[in-house]
């Protein structure tokens, strides 16, 4: 890619920020390629399993350490690992970490249904194996760290803040994440921001999880079935209608997020889409 075009690019907001699509690996310069999905599903499994590492861990800590690990870190933990898996392997899966997240992204129209199924089950297999995980080493203290209603709580309230989170979290992720990748400095930053900001003010409420792996992981392994299904059904609700608010926002989505969700360069596309417009031109010209 020359210089030109990736200032050109950079200018219609669809550069990656990630250096010559050339100088990358095969599972990266082409997400289609099914021969490497196994290294995309390998990196949901693993980011999801440190994200629940972390964020469920924190309160299993914090009961081992009688409250050694005050509330304020507990929530900030967890936006501090998700900034940094993006970074490492963002451009490899997408960090996506989040059934919500792969699935707003599919309705969007920036991610193929076809891989959806793979990236759900690959985020339940890293937060049941992070849970597993904690519990061998400290026992099942601290429930896990399940996000649980706070007292006086009710499912239908869990419901409602965990939607509006979501819907805050998805927002974000649609309007900095580069096509079905949360890709660069602005995603990393964002996202991990926001969801620190949300622990901060709705942790002691519902655990502010806005993650259905996240929830469901610590769940099933402590045997703790409180309100699971409202830890289901608030994000769900919250991502589908932030995919709505991106249409009212930004309209359909672009040539360069589909591109880039489909594994093409957006630079072929906006070629593509030059040589259509001229060939268009000397049509009607000819006529």
């Amino acid at each position: 890619m020359t210089v030109g075009r990736a200032q050109e690019l950079f200018e219609r907001g669809t550069f990656l920020a990630r250096g010559p699509l050339e100088s990358e690996p095969p599972w990266v310069r082409d997400p289609r390629s099914e021969g490497h999905e196994w290294r995309r599903l390998f990196a949901e499994v693993f980011g999801t399993f440190l994200l629940v590492v972390v964020a469920a861990g924190a309160g299993v800590v914090d009961a081992v350490s009688h409250g050694q690990v005050p509330l304020d870190a507990q929530v900030v933990a967890p936006g501090l690992i998700v900034m940094a898996i993006i970074y490492f392997m963002g451009m490899v899966s997408g960090a996506h970490l989040n059934p919500v997240v792969t699935l707003s992204f599919a309705t969007r129209g920036d991610f193929p249904w076809s891989r959806v199924p793979g990236y759900v089950v690959a985020q339940l297999v890293g937060a049941i194996g992070a849970s597993f995980f904690l519990r061998a080493l400290f026992g099942t203290v601290g429930r896990l760290g399940a996000t649980l209603p706070g007292p006086g709580i009710s499912s239908g309230k869990v419901i409602v803040v965990e939607a509006f989170l979501t819907l805050g979290l998805v927002s974000v992720i649609l309007g900095t994440a580069s096509g079905a990748r949360n890709v660069g400095a602005n995603a990393a930053l964002a996202v991990g921001g926001y969801i620190a900001l949300a622990g901060l003010w709705a942790a002691p409420i519902t655990g502010a999880s806005m993650n259905p792996a996240r929830s469901l992981g610590p769940q099933l392994v402590a045997d703790d079935w409180t309100s699971w299904w409202a830890y289901v059904a608030g994000p769900l609700c919250g991502g589908l209608l932030a995919v709505a608010i991106a249409w009212i926002l930004r309209g359909p989505p672009s040539l360069a997020a589909s591109a880039a969700a489909q594994g093409e360069d957006p630079a072929d596309q906006v070629d593509d889409s030059r040589t259509s417009q001229q060939n268009q031109r000397g049509e009607t010209n000819g006529e």
